[in-house]
């Protein structure tokens, strides 16, 4: 049994332990926020035994083996080093943090303290993505050339919403871009050339924000993220000799359709259950089983490579955090 520990009370915490209840092999022991009160009610809301009132009480209990670490971006830098610092395993929410640097330093710390570190990129983990992933391989679509994705809600949002507020790492780069950016390189890896556009709100982040990948191998991906409209959530991946679309939202999805040339379409069956967190959980926990210090399917290496994609989008858009 893998004991879980929840740092955060939110929307998102709340659906990861309802997803948790999916996994027979799953407990959730605590939760920890900054304030005592939130603790115990969403202890109370969800049937868990303790509640703690800091991340540090969270962190020192010996009783759990894997802490989640579910708040607004702008913390998980220091929630996730409270963690490691007391030797506690994490599975921390993407964007991992809110720079390249400050990624690096977690992986450091992770792999100095010897303690297991993953990023929450559900997409890596979701049995139909990896269903198309070995299509791809197989050869299905033959030689992928482009990717199209797009991630835009309606908001709006005022300026003190985490969407907007700079000091809390608002734009919807790093909120929602992050999603067609995976993509992108879950199926072409890193690209070798990058063009971004956006426009910029009156708080300093991006609104509306506009980025091609372009591979030497000759493929490009067109993707783009925003909070000034709510676009479809598909994701295609088009290939020499047919395409793979990702239906909705494709960073979640529930199922795909392949168009080989010549051929009938076929559907892949929806696997998807619950909200889907399950399966980042799940991977989780075979990992810490097998001793494992990172997980194969979201590598440390992966995860500073879409850091180090953001950090030069937001450099080429003009966006800077305090």
């Amino acid at each position: 049994m893998t004991r879980w520990g929840i740092l955060a009370t939110g929307h998102i915490a709340a659906r990861f332990v309802e997803d948790l209840r999916l996994l027979p092999d799953a407990e959730v022991v605590a939760v920890g926020s900054r304030s005592e009160d939130a603790a115990r009610l969403f202890a109370d809301h969800h049937g868990i035994p303790r509640a703690y009132g800091s991340w540090a009480e969270l962190a020192a209990d010996d009783e759990v083996d894997v802490v989640y670490v579910a708040t607004p971006h702008a913390a998980h830098f220091d929630a996730t080093m409270t963690c490691l610092e007391a030797g506690r395993a994490v599975l921390c929410e993407k964007p991992f943090t809110l720079d390249l640097a400050t990624s690096t330093t977690l992986i450091e710390t992770a792999r100095k303290r010897d303690v297991f570190l993953m990023e929450a990129m559900w997409m890596r983990c979701n049995p139909t993505v990896l269903r198309v992933l070995d299509l791809i391989a197989e050869g299905a679509i033959g030689s992928v050339t482009a990717i199209q994705a797009a991630f835009g809600v309606g908001g709006p949002f005022p300026p003190e919403h985490r969407m907007r507020a700079k000091s809390l790492g608002g734009g919807a780069l790093l909120d929602l871009g992050v999603y067609p950016i995976s993509l992108a390189h879950v199926v072409l890896g890193r690209p070798d050339h990058v063009r971004s556009w956006a426009k910029i709100s009156p708080e300093g982040v991006d609104e509306n924000t506009g980025i091609i990948f372009g591979y030497d191998s000759g493929a490009v991906a067109s993707l783009s993220c925003g909070m000034v409209g709510e676009t479809p959530l598909t994701g295609t991946i088009t290939g020499t000799t047919g395409r793979i679309e990702l239906s909705e939202p494709f960073f979640r999805p529930t199922g795909a359709t392949v168009y080989r040339a010549g051929a009938e379409p076929e559907v892949l069956p929806a696997e998807l259950v619950g909200n889907g967190y399950q399966y980042e959980a799940a991977e989780v926990q075979r990992c810490l089983a097998a001793g494992l210090k990172e997980s194969p399917l979201v590598p440390h290496a992966v995860t500073l490579d879409v850091m180090d994609l953001l950090d030069g989008i937001r450099t080429q858009i003009g966006v800077t955090y305090p």
